[in-house]
């Protein structure tokens, strides 16, 4: 396939967290708002004003000094990140919104708080505690969360515009962006699709890491060029699958899958547009807080929830997901020492084959990538034994 418009640019902006489009946000007075979380809504940091980042550390190494904080036997992307913060790659941060999820990013934002971490006198640190369930109390009290923790803290600290309107602004933003990268993502249902899951994540990141108002104009012209660019004619992958798990914000990481002969085409995981990328709806008698409420825990498919049937409806989704997107397995992969998906992948790689006949691979990596050689040889041994799978199915049919 030829080169896809803006892709250079994309990858670019994923270089740091403080990048191009972040620095003229900056520069046009518009205060920069750090969070970690999809539990976190995206769409109230981008109010008229301020603008969302989630945060990563990409090019990390050893987070050496991080470790010394927060020891070796926690999740590496927490330290990564705090590392990065140490380094001094987030003082462009106005403000933290944390969120009580995730124990490791927890005590990561803690830190920036209690340790005076970023270069910024403005800076501040807000967390926001989040319901282990979606029933209707629950909404009721993360919009509470939401409006103490949130909203009074970006208008008393900055004068943000906090109103209805100024909110049902950023909802009209935000589904605008989630409807393109929805357009964008159907490409990967065509049996020849014309974007690779590489390409995909990165644009799917670039919406998380820039302004919206900024990145909007140039996912607006991805998704033309792609309506108009040609698929190989021969499919260079010998199968398709759907990639879940917890935080995974490397898109190199799903280029090593692919070029193992496996394509990427769902991305269920926390950095992923499944879920992640749904318009919010306000339904009948609804504010727009109580939408944002509702959405953010209704459509969540995170490990955190462990009712029973909830667990079952992740496993369904999933299931729904390859279906949808035509993936013969699924590669579910796991940070070490993730305290929730530790348990849901092992549960997904017991339940998803018996219960869905799917495949999986079941990968624990860390955030700085090392064991390339081995990953590769557990994805090659994954895409031959499926092959062997279908050559089998075959034979028996004739």
């Amino acid at each position: 396939m030829r080169d896809l418009k803006h892709l250079i640019k994309l990858e670019n902006l994923l270089q740091e967290a403080n990048n191009e489009l972040v620095q003229q946000a900056k520069a046009e007075g518009k205060k920069a708002l750090g969070y970690t979380c999809y539990f976190m809504p995206e769409v109230l940091l981008d109010l008229p004003g301020c603008f969302s980042v989630r945060l990563r550390a990409p090019r990390s190494t050893s987070p050496d000094i991080a470790t010394y904080y927060m020891s070796n036997r926690t999740c590496m992307y927490g330290r990564c990140l705090l590392e990065r913060a140490l380094e001094g790659g987030f003082n462009f941060l106005d403000a933290q919104m944390a969120t009580e999820t995730c124990t490791v990013t927890c005590r990561f934002q803690e830190h920036l708080q209690m340790m005076d971490v970023i270069n910024n006198p403005d800076f501040f640190c807000e967390f926001t505690d989040v319901p282990f369930k979606k029933n209707d109390n629950s909404i009721q009290h993360f919009k509470r969360q939401l409006e103490v923790h949130v909203l009074a803290p970006l208008h008393e600290r900055f004068a943000i515009d906090i109103s209805d309107d100024a909110i049902m602004t950023a909802i009209k933003e935000h589904n605008e962006v989630c409807r393109v990268i929805k357009e964008i993502g159907d490409f990967r249902k065509k049996e020849n699709p014309v974007i690779t899951g590489y390409e995909f994540q990165v644009i799917m990141l670039a919406s998380l890491v820039c302004p919206k108002y900024l990145i909007l104009p140039i996912l607006k012209e991805v998704l033309e060029d792609l309506k108009t660019r040609e698929p190989d004619e021969r499919n260079p992958y010998r199968i398709r699958v759907v990639l879940a798990g917890s935080e995974n914000d490397d898109p190199d990481f799903t280029k090593l899958i692919e070029e193992c002969g496996a394509l990427v085409v769902a991305d269920r995981h926390c950095y992923g547009s499944l879920p992640g990328r749904e318009e919010i709806e306000i339904r009948e008698g609804e504010t727009p807080l109580d939408a944002i409420a509702r959405h953010y825990l209704e459509y969540n498919m995170c490990a955190r929830f462990m009712e029973q049937h909830i667990m079952r409806e992740r496993k369904q989704y999933i299931a729904d997901l390859a279906k949808e997107y035509h993936a013969d397995g699924v590669i579910v992969e796991q940070m070490k020492f993730c305290e929730y998906w530790s348990y849901e992948r092992t549960i997904d790689t017991l339940i998803l084959p018996r219960d869905y006949g799917l495949p999986v691979c079941s990968i624990e990596k860390e955030y700085v990538n090392t064991a390339i050689g081995q990953l590769r040889t557990r994805f090659q041994a994954f895409v031959e034994s499926i092959e062997i799978k279908q050559l089998n199915a075959q034979k028996s049919e004739e």
